[in-house]
């Protein structure tokens, strides 16, 4: 009886050392020294949001992945919202493509289907690839299709960009970086806020 009592408390004791010798090995114990770390808390806290290690609850610049939701990039919401009046049959933000149905205005001969393509997420002229495509249909239902290329393309390629820097410009205001205290007036005494510019 004894004997399992002591045999026991050492693979008790086993376990625990063990247990300590992997966390410290998996590198969830690491030794930091106080001089890596500014005393004051503002400084603190400016450091670690700089680092990615905190959080804002306004936004602020983003650190480590990029998660962004689709309403989050500005060409995806310009694009989407400058053919909004057009049926969509497809529309993969991961593949970056967006593709219409046929759509027709008031003329029962004549439709349009438009391919939007992503090549880069950055607002700049040669981040699209449109493709307008055209089909006319006879009385007789001969219908030809054709890709449309000129001044169509051109006029919703310039509303897209123009909405998706409208919007660029509207999200930098949302996040300004984070300044602590550094927004007190001088002479004064008194905070200005803290996300001066």
């Amino acid at each position: 009886m004894a004997i399992s009592k002591v045999k026991k408390f050492c693979l008790i004791n086993l376990f625990f050392i063990l247990m300590i010798y992997f966390l410290n090995s998996c590198g969830i114990y690491r030794p930091v020294s106080a001089k890596d770390y500014p005393p004051d808390p503002s400084l603190r806290v400016k450091k670690n949001i700089e680092e990615g290690r905190g959080f804002r609850l306004m936004g602020g610049d983003k650190k480590g992945g990029t998660f962004d939701f689709a309403s989050s990039n500005e060409l995806w919401r310009a694009s989407l919202d400058t053919i909004d009046f057009m049926p969509l049959a497809s529309a993969n933000y991961s593949g970056g493509i967006i593709i219409t149905d046929w759509y027709s205005d008031n003329s029962a001969n004549e439709s349009l289907k438009i391919t939007i393509r992503f090549l880069t997420n950055e607002v700049r002229s040669d981040a699209l690839d449109i493709k307008i495509f055209k089909k006319n249909c006879g009385a007789n239902q001969n219908c030809t299709m054709f890709e449309e290329s000129g001044e169509l393309n051109m006029e919703i390629k310039k509303a897209i960009l123009k909405k998706a820097a409208i919007y660029e410009k509207e999200n930098k205001n949302k996040n300004r970086p984070y300044r602590g205290n550094a927004g007190k007036m001088e002479g004064t005494g008194k905070s200005g806020g803290g996300f001066f510019k």
